[in-house]
């Protein structure tokens, strides 16, 4: 069995669908490719396919990562030419390589993600500066989100790891966020646009995956 870790970008096109349709998506791009998935046994036996951090509605990216689980061996080279021409755009293959399928699985490697996020704001650089700051010198955060299953209470500076400024121009910021994504939760770069006093982001745009072991990556 081989373990293909495909790395990814998610363009406008398709930033409003959900993880579960982009999980069909590349389901049928790869079976009309012809790879040979390797499937999951069990009463209904579904292709091996795992996405690292599912990514939020509404957000680009250009650092997802999946692991695909082949039945057959299959060059990164042929796995890249082959599902191309079957991907919608929106979607581009940057890089494919084979890893041992003994390795832990994408999702428990996982400890950051890093974002890009431009906001509307009449503050100047030093004021957006000053925001960063203050919200890393907190000790706590004190935040709440609801959902359908009620309200969940939380504190939303343990999930921020660093917080700096991108870019600056008159009326407008790109801040840079590495926020916590590991089993003790995970941060919304939403949410903290939010807590700096900023409206909602014109833009969010993942950058990176950090994994745990391997700050570099």
């Amino acid at each position: 069995m081989q373990r293909l870790r495909v790395r990814f970008s998610r363009g406008e096109e398709l930033k409003f669908i959900s993880h579960l349709d982009i999980m069909r998506l590349w389901q049928r791009a790869l079976q009309r490719a012809g790879i040979p998935l390797a499937y999951s046994e069990g009463f209904s036996p579904h292709p091996r396919l795992s996405l690292a951090a599912p990514l939020a509605v509404g957000i680009t990216s250009q650092a997802e990562l999946m692991d695909i689980f082949c039945g057959k061996w299959v060059s990164p080279h042929f796995f890249t030419n082959a599902v191309s021409q079957q991907l919608p755009a929106g979607i581009e293959i940057m890089q494919v390589n084979s890893v041992a399928p003994t390795m832990p699985s994408l999702q428990s490697q996982v400890g950051f993600t890093e974002y890009e996020v431009e906001v509307a704001t009449e503050k100047d650089k030093a004021g957006v500066e000053s925001a960063l700051a203050s919200l890393l010198a907190a000790g706590q955060l004190p935040w709440h989100h609801q959902r359908d299953t009620g309200t969940r209470n939380y504190d939303l500076r343990a999930l921020t790891s660093d917080l700096w400024l991108v870019d600056w121009r008159r009326g407008y910021s790109r801040l840079g966020m590495r926020l916590r994504c590991d089993s003790s939760g995970s941060g919304r770069p939403e949410q903290v646009a939010a807590a700096l006093g900023f409206d909602h982001p014109t833009s969010i745009h993942r950058t990176k995956l950090v994994f745990k072991n391997r700050p570099g990556d």
